[in-house]
């Protein structure tokens, strides 16, 4: 996206999608330099359009039905370098820079469980 963009415009597809304040909207948070993908969250308006605002990754979170800043309490904030959108405007992916851990548990990333598949 570029700096020139107003960002409600530039958001503004994936704000149709989400017609209801209540309307939510998944979000990866994905590792900027690394591509890692750090973990999944959810959106709706409010938090959407506060992340584009402020630039830090803000959620909504289901089980508080409260928004969220990454970070506020943890002091583990995403900066946003890029937002994406994919094709039918209904997931986001942030590009971020991760300051600490991305999971609750202290693991850099919430995807740290593995299963292997054998052929």
């Amino acid at each position: 996206m570029s700096a020139n963009v107003d960002l409600e415009t530039a958001i503004a597809p994936i704000l149709e999608n989400l017609k209801e304040s209540s309307d939510l909207i998944p979000a990866i948070a994905q590792d900027f330099a690394s591509k890692e993908v750090l973990m999944l969250a959810w959106m709706n308006r409010d938090a959407l359009k506060l992340t584009a605002k402020t630039g830090n990754a803000t959620y909504w979170s289901r089980s508080r039905k409260e928004i969220w800043v990454k970070g506020s309490t943890s002091g583990h904030y995403q900066k946003i370098k890029e937002l994406k959108y994919d094709c039918d405007s209904d997931a986001v992916l942030l590009l971020v820079e991760q300051l600490g851990a991305a999971c609750h548990t202290g693991e850099y990333t919430c995807f740290h469980n593995s299963i292997e598949i054998g052929n």
